[in-house]
């Protein structure tokens, strides 16, 4: 699947028309989540930006994520907030760009650099899981994930065709019913991403330039954030979940924890 597509520029609310004028348009395919996530790029002088935008349970999704982007300005490395509106009709979030690639994207055309990304994106994730979590207005702890999950599985919002290789084939409540047999847990809490995927994270020059997606930030166990980070590598080869832990400082990895998150996450 292309990560993105040309396409025409898109009606927006007056508020933000002057930001959005003089841009060109590509729809971003990856991780959109039931709205439209949008590239604009091209405009002299000025910066890329992108646009979200959906109503129903998504423009709510846009919302926390609205809000969480402005708590953690300042804390951690985030786009910039440029515009929001919310309407009758959906939210519209209005960001600057974050320079370079996914983590995905880098793993996938420099494998050779694999262990040095571990150790840059590990590196970012002691940072917010360093942030006191008396500072933390969000609570994603599991108890409230599994509340949520549950009202997304009887609306029949989750996405059953997405479920990774191995449970390929399940019901949403075939993938609640094994969470269950992992509840409850006793939780490590940190400030957490909620979706800290290799997708999520831009690398430029080496380094880290941050953290996307943020509708999802609160305090949670930080396997949370273990579980889907070390999924992801897992995939570029079976040592670098084990660089991952060693680098974080875990020696005994809790591996029960880890099927937990990605139980839950499979139903969001």
């Amino acid at each position: 699947m292309e990560r993105e597509v040309a396409c025409e520029p898109v009606a927006v609310p007056p508020g933000l028309a002057a930001l959005v004028a003089g841009y060109g348009w590509a729809r971003n395919r990856v991780g959109e989540s039931g709205g439209a996530v949008y590239r604009l790029f091209g405009k002299a002088g000025a910066p890329d930006l992108y646009l979200k935008q959906g109503s129903g349970h998504v423009a709510d999704d846009i919302v926390d994520e609205m809000a969480r982007l402005r708590w953690l300005t300042g804390k951690m490395p985030v786009p910039r907030l440029v515009g929001f509106i919310l309407t009758t009709d959906g939210a519209w979030l209005l960001t600057t760009a974050l320079a370079g690639e996914t983590a995905w994207q880098l793993l996938e055309r420099a494998p050779e650099r694999a262990e040095q990304i571990v150790d840059a994106l590990v590196e970012l994730l002691q940072r917010l899981h360093a942030v006191p979590v008396q500072s933390c207005p969000f609570d994603s702890d599991i108890d409230r994930r599994c509340w949520l999950a549950r009202r997304r599985i009887d609306a029949g919002l989750v996405d059953e065709s997405d479920f990774d290789e191995s449970r390929a084939g399940w019901s949403a409540q075939q993938v609640w019913d094994a969470l269950q047999c992992h509840l409850p847990l006793t939780p490590d809490p940190v400030v957490t991403h909620g979706d800290f995927s290799l997708d999520n994270i831009l690398v430029h020059g080496g380094r880290v330039t941050g953290c996307i997606d943020l509708g999802r930030v609160g305090v949670a166990d930080r396997y949370q954030d273990l579980a889907i980070l070390s999924a992801g590598l897992a995939e570029f080869g079976e040592m670098l979940p084990k660089r991952l832990f060693a680098r974080y400082g875990i020696e005994a990895v809790d591996q029960a924890r880890i099927e937990a998150h990605l139980l839950l996450d499979e139903l969001f």
